[in-house]
This record gives C-alpha cells, structure tokens and sequence, in this order.
C-alpha cells in the first residue's frame, strides 16, 4: 500500500476563528479543551479503505436539522489524490445522516487554502423516521477515502488555489 498523506490538526489560531465563528457561544477555554483532544482520523482495521473522523464535540441533530462540524484536521496528500468525505455507513443507513454536499471532496491544494484547509463536516439528519442522530464526543462520524484521479489530455489549468470553499471556481 502507498503512503501517500498525512492528517494534522489546523493551527490553533485558525481552530480558534473557525469555532468562534461557528459556536459563538462557545468560551475560549472550552474551544481549547476540545482542540487539545482532537483524534486525527485512522482506519479501524488493515482492510479499512476508510479513515474515521472523530467528532470533537458531542453532536446532536434533531429530524430535518444540520450541524456545521469543524473538525481540526487538515491533510497533506501527493498531487493526483483527493480525499472523499462520506457519512460513516451505519449513521447513513440507521439514521440517513448525510453530508449536504453529498460528497465532500478535499483536493491536494486545500491544504495551502487561507483557512489551512480546515475540513468542516455539515451533517443533515434526513430520516423518515423521527429519529434524532447522536454522536458522541470521540466517535466516529465520517469516514475519508483517499482516490487517485486523472486529467484530460489537453488540460491546460495553471492556476493554484487561494481561498476555501467555492474558491476554485471563482
């Protein structure tokens, strides 16, 4: 198996902003504590393709609600890769807990974004069922799937990524 990227927490500083923004209630202290715990992602076993996202905070999302996640982590990966968010199989097939972009997609150069290339999860509970979704502190809620990817013959792209979300189009 390729080695070919490595999970880091974001700075503190941009961890800081980031749950500030998205948390307002949240003090500094508390934001400290959870930054200091953060797990960075791993696989459970040898056969994992999956690396397993840990919420850092206990999250709770009543039927029809989302939940904006930033989870700390950032990732450094060889160019020709991408990182591929996904719900974890049993939250998706319990709960029809989903991502809002459906499919998170992490490129090689969200890792230089503004932001550090913080990757935030937003969650939906999208069940039938009346079902509310919780997931503890610690646990895992996505899973990311690292897939090498081509391009076309005569592609011709010279730009390089500046912003965050949405940048790469602008």
């Amino acid at each position: 198996m390729e080695k070919i990227a490595k999970f880091e927490k974001v700075s503190w500083e941009q961890f800081l902003k980031d749950y500030q923004s998205t948390f307002p209630n949240l003090k500094e202290e508390d934001i400290q504590r959870i930054y200091k715990e953060i797990t960075l992602p791993k696989r459970a076993t040898t056969g994992s393709a999956g690396y397993d996202f840990f919420a850092p905070i206990n999250v709770q999302i009543e039927p029809g609600q989302e939940c904006l996640i930033p989870t700390g982590i950032r990732v450094k990966m060889q160019e020709n890769y991408v990182l591929m968010i996904f719900p974890r199989s049993s939250l998706g097939f319990k709960y029809r807990l989903q991502l809002n972009n459906t499919v998170g997609i992490i490129d090689s150069d969200y890792y230089n974004a503004k932001n550090e290339g913080h990757i935030f999860c937003k969650l939906t509970n999208d069940t039938h069922q009346d079902k509310i979704v919780e997931v503890e502190k610690g646990a895992g809620m996505v899973q990311g799937i690292f897939v090498p990817f081509g391009i076309t013959t005569d592609d011709e792209v010279t730009s390089e990524r500046v912003g965050g979300f949405g940048s790469t189009t602008k």
